[in-house]
């Protein structure tokens, strides 16, 4: 029975790996290229200072609504970004680029910490979906837009070869539960509070 798991967890990387690459193809083209430039709106620096900026923007102007869903998009973001971080630092696996232009794929754990080695998870669709959900949580009504934006980064990372498909599916779980952690802690402090006050009005 072991040796059966082992043999299918074999097979499914492999068919990973083969997609990945049959995928990526196109990934020095301008089209792509182009692509993968846009997605860097995917990335830690540009996600924090949309979320912290969202934060500023309702705390200046006295819109609570607003300043909320920043400091949840905020805390979303960082909670999928340490994840995602600690994740990279305990497994290694070579991207699907160093596999099509050095014919060099490996796995394993505890590696070279060093980004062509580092492509479980996707860090970028990990926080891409976190400030999604975390934004759509909050307003609704731009839940097609966040998600069309969170699949759209996802997606480039596969097609510009940066990462497999595993990776990005990884990546999106880590965000999702990243704000589903965050949303829930959030929702506990926010009830504690309404209950310490109804029980010194009383």
């Amino acid at each position: 029975m072991i040796k059966d798991a082992a043999g299918l967890a074999r097979r499914l990387e492999a068919g990973d790996v083969r997609l990945g690459v049959s995928l990526a193809r196109a990934k020095d083209t301008g089209r792509v290229r182009a692509l993968a430039a846009a997605s860097e709106a995917g990335g830690w620096r540009w996600l924090l200072a949309l979320s912290a900026g969202t934060l500023a923007w309702g705390a200046l102007s006295g819109n609570r609504r607003l300043a909320a869903t920043g400091r949840h998009m905020l805390a979303s973001g960082i909670l999928a970004a340490a994840t995602k971080t600690t994740v990279k630092r305990i497994v290694h696996r070579t991207r699907p680029n160093v596999l099509m232009d050095e014919g060099l794929y490996e796995k394993g754990w505890f590696g070279p910490n060093v980004g062509p080695w580092q492509s479980f998870p996707s860090g970028h669709s990990a926080m891409s979906v976190a400030v999604a959900c975390a934004a759509s949580r909050a307003y609704p009504e731009v839940r097609g837009v966040a998600a069309a934006a969170a699949f759209g980064v996802v997606a480039a990372q596969v097609l510009r070869g940066a990462h497999f498909p595993s990776d990005v599916t990884a990546g999106a779980l880590v965000g999702f539960t990243a704000e589903t952690v965050v949303h829930r802690i959030g929702s506990g402090w926010n009830g504690r509070a309404v209950g310490t006050e109804a029980d010194s009005s009383g």
